[in-house]
Formats: structure tokens, sequence, C-alpha cells
């Protein structure tokens, strides 16, 4: 009996040692399967997530490439702005060049210009001083006997000349009159002087006491007088530079003084003496300015181009 339970038992524990390693190799391979799942589907992730990756990098390339071209077009300009502003900088200097030339010549011609001017104020202050050297600065009463004006003209006071309201040189007047001829005389025998002069216009003026017309008239006289006493008196002047002087009547529109005192009246009535230059030595002079400095240019021009 005993020996009979022995092989009973030995044949049950037979039985349950098979079902259990059966049990452990299929969950082993249950496992295995698993992790052939995850590794599928961790290569199928990781497939996704290099496909991303590579897309990412791609467009991170293309975006490179647009930063190059940028990059590139920048440095292009930069290039196009270095020489522009190279370009430029020659043209300043040129310019620098042209300015200075010009300055240069624009000053021999403004020494030209006051040249003549100051040649009209120094004939004038030379008849000036001849007088006074004659007759002295002012006579009895104190009135200056000549005057230079703002304009630069001489100054006659026409009480030395004529009494009032007359146009008849009087005896103290013609001795002032003699002389200023005579200082006329001396300066227009310089050549270079009067190479320079158009006309010297006597010129009569009065105050606005009367009507326009009647002190149009009286001017005029006056101024006549003047010249016709000068030329008379000095034969040498009327012969030799008589051309040169003209007479002329301003009445009483260009007045010294605007007010209405016997102070302003007197100061307004008067005899000028004014100095013409020619136009055309003027023009002379800036013509030669003119083609002095397109030379210049062309020379600069010229000098550029070697």
């Amino acid at each position: 009996m005993k020996a009979r339970n022995r092989r009973f038992l030995k044949h049950d524990e037979e039985q349950n040692f098979w079902p259990s390693f059966t049990d452990m190799i299929s969950t082993i391979a249950l496992i295995l399967f698993f992790l052939m799942i995850l590794a599928y589907i961790q290569n199928i992730i990781s497939g996704k997530q290099l496909e991303a990756s590579n897309a990412e990098i791609t467009k991170n390339q293309k975006q490179l490439r647009l930063l190059e071209d940028k990059i590139d077009k920048a440095r292009a300009e930069v290039r196009e702005g270095e020489i522009a502003l190279k370009l430029s900088e020659d043209e300043v200097e040129e310019q620098k060049e042209i300015i200075a030339e010009s300055n240069k010549e624009l000053g021999n011609l403004r020494s030209k210009l006051q040249g003549i001017a100051f040649l009209r104020v120094g004939v004038l202050k030379k008849v000036k001083t001849s007088v006074e050297k004659e007759l002295g600065t002012t006579n009895d009463k104190g009135e200056r006997l000549v005057s230079i004006a703002d304009n630069g003209n001489i100054v006659i006071n026409e009480g030395l000349v004529f009494d009032y309201n007359s146009s008849k040189v009087k005896k103290e007047g013609k001795e002032l009159l003699d002389n200023l001829a005579k200082a006329f005389e001396n300066v227009l025998r310089d050549a270079d002087t009067r190479g320079n002069i158009d006309a010297i216009s006597i010129q009569g003026h009065t105050d606005t006491e009367g009507t326009a017309q009647y002190n149009m008239d009286l001017s005029a006289k006056r101024a006549t007088s003047v010249l016709n006493y000068m030329m008379g008196s000095n034969k040498a002047l009327e012969q030799r530079y008589g051309k040169y002087f003209v007479a002329s009547a301003y009445s009483e529109f260009r007045p010294i003084k605007n007010g209405s005192s016997k102070s302003d009246h007197a100061k307004n009535r008067r005899i000028e003496i004014s100095i013409i230059l020619k136009d055309s030595n003027i023009q002379n002079v800036i013509s030669d300015y003119l083609e002095e400095s397109m030379e210049v240019f062309k020379n600069i021009k010229d000098k550029k181009e070697d």
C-alpha cells in the first residue's frame, strides 16, 4: 500500500512540473514579444523623430542659406558704399580745390573792382585837396568850401556860388570855380584816370520851396552856369577834356536832409560833382575774371583726367 502511494505521488509531481515549465516558457515568449513590439514602436517613434529632426535641419539650412545670401548682399552694399564714399571724398577734394581757386580769383576781381571804385573817389579827393590848398577849407563865414558826401560826390554849398533863387555865379564863387577847373585839368592829364572815366557830372539840387517844375528849371540853370563858367575860365580844360563834362538837374528830388527847417533847406540847395565810370571797363574786368575762372576749372579737370 505504501509502495503504491509513493508511485502515485511521483506521478503527480511529474505532472505538476511540466505545466510550470510551459507557463514559464510562454511568459518568456510573451515578454520577448512585447519587447519586440516595444522595440518596433521605438523604432517607429525614433524614425519620426529623425524625420522631424531632418526636416528641422533642412529648414535651418534654408534659413542659413538665406542669411548667407543677405550677408553677401550686405557685403556687396558695403563695398558699393565704400566705393561711393571714396568717389564722394574725391569729389569733395576736387570741390575744395575749385572753391579755393574761385575764392582766389574772386579776391582778385574784388580788388580790381575796388580799384576802379577807389579811382572815382580818389579823383574827387584830389580835386577837393587841390581846391583847399589854394583857398583853404572854409570861407569867412566858416562854411566849408567843398566836402565829400557819403555817396563819394563833391558837394559845394549853393550859397558859396549863387545868391538865393539865382543862377548867376556870384563874385565870391568865381574864385572857387576857377580853382575847381584847374584841379580837374590836373587830374585829367593822367591817361589811366581818363581811361576809366565816362563823364564828370555837374548836378544842380534845390530845396522843396516852390514848385517842382520851377526847382527843376533852377537846378538845371545853376548846373549849366557852373559848367559854363569852368569851361570859360579854363580854356585848356574845355579844349582837352570838355567832352567829359555834363550838366544835370535833380530839382528837389534828392535831398540830403528830409526836414523842413531853414538849415535843412540850405543843405539841400547845393552843387554836387560826380564821377561816372565807364561800364565797359567794369564789364571787361568781370569778363577777364570769368575767363580766368573757366581756365582754372579746365586745368583742374585736366589734372583729374590725367
